[in-house]
This record gives structure tokens, sequence and C-alpha cells, in this order.
């Protein structure tokens, strides 16, 4: 193996080890999902999610979860991003791009500021 794959395959290791032990509390964590279902991937979805993992490792940030969901049924807005803090309801942006994702980390992550972005619920279930 090359140094570039061992590190790869470090960081991957690590990234599984973290994600086991925030679980154990994640009731506890803001958690920051990023839709990565094809159409997702295709408007840049993995780039959103790999910054908010650096992000939030580069400010130690230590309460956030950064994990990733299939399709949010929000194709046209991708890449979305769902962001849920502890009690309190999910919250899902849209067109989500680096700026953006730095914007939802210092405002509404860190400054509980809601940031332009948001996808409004519409969704109704058969039972209403």
């Amino acid at each position: 193996m090359s140094l570039e794959e061992l590190q790869a395959l470090r960081e991957k290791v690590k990234a599984s080890i973290d994600l086991r032990e925030k679980g154990d509390q994640a009731e506890k964590m803001v958690i920051v999902r990023v839709a990565m279902a094809t159409c997702g991937i295709a408007a840049g979805a993995r780039e959103i999610m790999s910054y908010f993992l650096d992000e939030a490792q580069h400010r130690n940030l230590t309460n956030i979860m950064v994990t990733q969901s299939g399709c949010m049924g929000y194709c046209y807005a991708e890449p979305t991003v769902e962001v849920t803090k502890p009690g309190e309801e999910p919250i899902v942006y849209g067109y989500v791009t680096k700026e953006r994702a730095q914007e939802i980390i210092e405002k509404y992550i860190l400054g509980g500021e809601l940031v332009e972005g948001i996808i409004p619920v519409s969704h109704q279930s058969l039972d209403e």
C-alpha cells in the first residue's frame, strides 16, 4: 500500500470509530445529515459533507455528528442538509454551498440564528 492509501484508510477507521462513539450520545448532539443520494452527489454533496467533517474537526466541535442520509425528497434543491439540534425539530437547508455550510455552522449551529435557504415543511402524511 502507498502512503496515501494508508492515510485514507486511517482516516476512514478514525471516522468510523468517532461515529460509533458519538452514536451513543446522539440525543445530546447536533446532527448534520447530508443527503447523499445520486442527485445529491451529482450536485456536490460529497464536497459539502467533507466540508462539514473538516470544519467540525478543525474547530474541535465535539458536539456535532456529521452523517449521511439517502434521498430527502428535495432533489430540486440539492445539495440538501438537515440539521437537528437537541430537543428541536430538524431544519433542512437547500442549495448548500461551502459558503452556506460555513454560515450554517457559525450562525445556526453555534449562534442559534436561522440562516437563509430553509426548505419549508410542506409534506403532509396520508393520515392528515
